[in-house]
């Protein structure tokens, strides 16, 4: 069994909030991929279904952020799992939004959501997803721009984002973090349609001039000018008539 943990924190309030993006995240895999119904436990709402072979229960800790490692914690013991069963998917303040990188281990850079988790634990040794949100440019504003509902204009990479998580959930579940990131991708960075058409490696071919439908002589197929064409022959001058006028008289009665 695998454990999903999305960090967020509870309540209608904060339900739009950039630090609620972990939430976002297990809700659409939840409902992509025909989890349970949302129930109570381990002080937290908890899903349970299948991604691809693995069983995995989703787990939003509804202990507000900076205790959700004793959500963590309770179903960890419960189902007798390691820290190397469990991911964690966060919001990231030093990722551009919507960006996403897989990690294993590693600090808590400072996210209260993560330092709890590393205490109830006692070790960093669990995975993360780092959900890009971006920074807001200067340390003193960090809580109110996590705080802050995500503006109109982040709508389309947020929901790009989420759906790609969802396309790769069962490589995520199954240990393949490669190709989880490779779906993520396909969906924040899909390949690009272009007139030109591929050759080999991928190298696009040179765009072909149309076909020529004029004839071409030889000298002009090797990039020579053809020899101009010779004048016509005029016709012969007829021999001046000598008869005298009388032979000429003569000869039209023969």
């Amino acid at each position: 069994m695998k454990l999903f943990v999305g960090l967020g924190n509870p309540g209608a309030k904060y339900a739009g909030n950039r630090h609620n993006i972990g939430f976002m995240a297990l809700d659409r895999i939840a409902a992509d991929h025909g989890f349970g119904p949302w129930k109570a436990a381990f002080k937290g709402q908890v899903a349970e279904g299948r991604l691809g072979a693995e069983k995995v229960l989703l787990v939003k800790p509804q202990t507000f952020m900076n205790l959700s490692g004793e959500s963590v914690r309770a179903a960890m013991v419960f189902y007798k799992l390691t820290p190397e069963d469990i991911t964690v998917f966060h919001d990231e303040l030093d990722l551009a939004p919507g960006k996403a990188r897989v990690k294993a281990g590693g600090g808590h850079a400072g996210h209260n959501g993560l330092r709890s988790i590393h205490q109830h634990l006692g070790t960093d040794g669990y995975g993360r997803v780092r959900l890009g949100i971006g920074h807001p440019g200067h340390k003193d504003a960090v809580a109110a721009y996590v705080l802050n509902d995500f503006a109109k204009a982040d709508r389309d990479w947020l929901d790009d984002l989420l759906r790609g998580i969802s396309d790769g959930a069962a490589a995520l579940a199954e240990g393949d973090g490669a190709r989880f990131m490779n779906a993520v991708a396909l969906r924040t960075a899909p390949p690009r349609s272009s007139d030109r058409a591929e050759g080999k490696n991928g190298v696009p071919r040179p765009v072909q001039s149309p076909v020529q439908t004029a004839v071409h002589t030889d000298a002009q197929t090797e990039g020579k000018k053809a020899p101009p064409e010779a004048a016509p022959e005029a016709a012969p001058e007829a021999a001046p008539d000598t008869r005298s006028p009388m032979q000429k008289l003569l000869d039209k009665f023969r």
